[in-house]
């Protein structure tokens, strides 16, 4: 069974930060690009940031650039989302998704696996 678990999400203030991290299971991971998204309520998904099968290559969207930061430990299956500066409208669900497409393919409809999310609210 294929499987990622999201964790690390919470209620910060403006400004604080957080550390998200992302658990695989039951594939190859270290075959896969991997992708953080997020989605408010009413609102479409988006892609926050992608890393590349080796960790080589990052990308994230504008929004966030300069305060987010994607890793990941292939040796223990896991990608994080380092978030820093805060702001309100970072609040979401995020949610960590495994491609096998390469890293140029950062939007939703490339991720064949999905967790099932993380809750951050940003909020003074």
């Amino acid at each position: 069974q294929l499987q990622l678990v999201e964790s690390g999400g919470g209620l910060v203030q403006p400004g604080r930060s957080l550390r998200l991290s992302c658990a695989a299971s039951g594939f190859s991971f270290d075959y896969y690009t991997i992708g953080w998204f997020r989605q408010a309520p009413g609102k479409e998904r988006e892609g926050v940031s992608c890393i590349s099968s080796g960790g080589g290559s990052t990308n994230y969207v504008d929004s966030v650039q300069g305060r987010f930061t994607i890793s990941r430990d292939n040796a223990k299956n896991a990608v994080f989302l380092q978030m820093d500066s805060l702001k309100p409208e970072d609040t979401a669900v995020y949610y960590c998704a495994a491609s096998s497409y390469g890293i140029s393919w950062c939007k939703p409809q490339a991720f064949t696996y999905w967790g099932q999310g993380t809750q951050v609210t940003v909020s003074s």
